[in-house]
């Protein structure tokens, strides 16, 4: 009897490169790649462009920084963070979202140490993260917590009744 090996998927060999400049096109594929996780509202997913197109008409005076993941010219993934007014060196990440036909591929975790390699090369010592605490988030909330995030608060009914704001905070530097 002659079994045949299913097809194993194939790893992209092409390795992931980053791109710190942002442009006029980055507003489609953020809005693209936000919506492809199904986890964002459309009020979220417009937030998420938004802060692209703050970025394109202010520059770095938004406050804004991006990280766009790319493998052959394609934007993957992408994470934006900024300084926290009023702090020394407290820096929140806005968004990091990497399109649901890459996920599973690490891209994440290369945008969130990439992320955090740039903060603390600007002198921050601290990176805070919210996010909902809706069933839907579960996975989110996880894959901060593998990347050495502490949950720090639980702010109940913040969002809505029943939804939660939930804050993550990692100090640079500590394992």
């Amino acid at each position: 009897m002659n079994q045949k090996t299913p097809p194993q998927e194939k790893k992209p060999t092409t390795p992931i490169v980053f791109r710190y400049d942002v442009e006029t096109r980055d507003c489609r594929r953020v809005r693209e790649i936000v919506a492809s996780t199904g986890v964002f509202s459309p009020v979220e997913i417009d937030v998420a462009v938004e802060l692209v197109e703050e970025r394109l008409a202010k520059g770095l005076a938004s406050g804004y920084h991006f990280i766009f993941a790319e493998r052959d010219g394609q934007t993957l993934g992408y994470a934006c963070y900024g300084p926290i007014a009023l702090t020394a060196a407290s820096y929140d990440l806005y968004w990091i979202a990497v399109d649901k036909t890459c996920q599973g591929q690490k891209i994440g975790q290369l945008l969130l140490a990439k992320s955090e390699e740039l903060i603390q090369a600007a002198g921050g010592r601290q990176v805070y993260i919210e996010t909902s605490n809706r069933g839907h988030y579960a996975a989110t909330r996880e894959f901060y917590l593998r990347c050495a995030y502490r949950q720090e608060a639980l702010l109940k009914d913040f969002y809505a009744p029943g939804d939660d704001k939930v804050i993550y905070v990692r100090t640079l530097g500590e394992k």
